[in-house]
């Protein structure tokens, strides 16, 4: 895919530049706000917010960082081949052609004022701390183009409001056709990236296992553990921040959706078909006609913003555990013995909740620490084919101990978490709180 790329000095001067600026928290609820009723014009402004800014912005931080990993960890192939992707995105974005527009085009562009648009402010995440290197929204004498020197705060240039760099009032302007026709070329330009790293997270596990190897490594150390944290929410922000973009230039507009987040995302419906997939795996893994039944109590009628895919992805991995876990425990054979795995979902104040509980026997209480590291799995590892390629909404029923802490992040992301109670010879409790108010910021590392 970039098997020919090289990082020239060139591009490494800049990376070095945008890695020198802090990314931008953006909140849920700010990118609903950001995202109705969109415009040409401000998915104009959101493709150069994009381009120009924000996603250099951030594969600059994780090259350089994958370039510096303690341990030699930068010098395993699979962790270079990583990089390189970074790379190549980073270059494509900062080269791909600005846009030209007639010069009245452009004032009107630049002249909107954010304050007739109230944005509520992010909060900060809960979660924020282990990953956080500066403040998320200052204000500076930065430019839009990242020009400009602001007073470092950790040896970072400080940088506009995004609302100031990112929403326009767009809404009395005729937009030429090269605005469309340039929104559609960065729409392709974004697909194209989020296809080059769709195997990311399978190629960085690769990567920790050639470490390993090379090491004689029976584990990996906290250092490496709290890199992988920050690399995958990483990871997660750049996709959610593409896949946003691409689904509003490319999506049929829909009263419940704006881009990919739903505003009235329905969680017994997700979590019905979480179930069902789960279940679907479970059985076609031991060839099984019925696999462990499970309970679902939810009132039918709950909903909040929120990204359906990423409770899907939660709930499946968690589901996929509990399932694994009663199988193993009561054997494939005792289809009509099997207890059931009973979901609860409750909606409190700022959290919904949602409870997973098994009869599957439990965890040591000495492991529930590893249950949270990378590359831990009670599964006979299978390994990493090289050949496999699959994103990270598409793992199989176990395999490389990436499911649990990729699931924590994935809760932690808007605000909520992921705790688990376990009692050694019954059976596991996972507690999913979902943040139901929207207004956490990312937890940027």
């Amino acid at each position: 895919m970039s098997a020919g790329f090289r990082i020239t000095p060139a591009i490494w001067d800049k990376i070095h530049h945008f890695a020198s600026f802090p990314q931008t928290g953006v909140s849920l609820q700010q990118m609903v706000l950001f995202g109705q009723n969109p415009s040409q014009g401000t998915l104009l402004r959101a493709s150069q917010f994009l381009a120009g800014e924000e996603l250099p912005v951030r594969l600059a931080h994780r090259v350089k960082e994958l370039d510096e990993l303690p341990h030699n960890l930068s010098d395993m192939p699979s962790i270079k081949k990583v990089k390189n992707w970074y790379a190549q995105s980073f270059e494509e974005l900062i080269t791909f052609p600005p846009i030209q527009l007639p010069s009245d085009i452009r004032q009107a562009l630049m002249m909107s004022k954010p304050e007739e648009f109230h944005l509520p402010e992010s909060k900060p995440n809960l979660f924020s701390a282990p990953y956080a290197q500066g403040p998320t929204l200052q204000t500076s004498n930065v430019s839009s183009h990242g020009s400009g020197h602001g007073n470092g705060f950790n040896s970072l240039k400080l940088r506009v409001p995004m609302e100031r760099r990112y929403y326009a009032n767009t809404n009395n302007i005729t937009w030429p056709p090269e605005v469309q026709d340039y929104n559609k070329r960065f729409t392709k330009l974004l697909e194209h990236i989020k296809s080059r790293h769709d195997p990311t997270v399978t190629t960085v596990a690769q990567g920790v296992l050639e470490w390993k190897r090379s090491q004689n490594a029976k584990h990996i150390g906290l250092d490496i553990q709290a890199w992988l944290d920050r690399f995958y929410m990483s990871r997660i922000g750049i996709r959610f921040l593409i896949g946003q973009h691409v689904a509003l230039n490319t999506q049929q507009a829909h009263q419940d959706y704006v881009g990919i987040i739903c505003t009235k995302a329905n969680v017994h419906d997700i979590v019905q078909e979480a179930i069902e997939n789960a279940r679907f795996v479970c059985e076609e893994h031991y060839a099984m006609f019925k696999g462990p039944p499970v309970q679902l109590i939810c009132p039918k009628d709950l909903s909040f913003a929120y990204v359906p895919g990423h409770l899907s992805h939660i709930c499946f991995e968690l589901l996929k555990n509990s399932l694994r876990a009663v199988v193993e425990r009561y054997g494939v054979d005792a289809e009509d013995r099997f207890p059931p795995i009973k979901v609860v979902v409750v909606e409190g104040k700022e959290d919904i909740t949602i409870k997973i509980s098994d009869e599957g026997g439990g965890i040591p209480r000495s492991a529930i620490p590893l249950i949270w590291t990378y590359m831990y799995t009670t599964m006979e590892n299978q390994g990493i084919g090289n050949d496999f390629q699959a994103s990270d909404f598409k793992a199989p029923m176990a395999g490389f101990g990436y499911g649990l802490p990729l699931s924590r992040l994935y809760a932690r992301y808007f605000g909520g978490d992921l705790r688990l109670i376990s009692m050694d010879g019954f059976g596991t409790d996972v507690y999913i709180h979902l943040n139901r108010l929207s207004s956490s910021r990312e937890p940027l590392p």
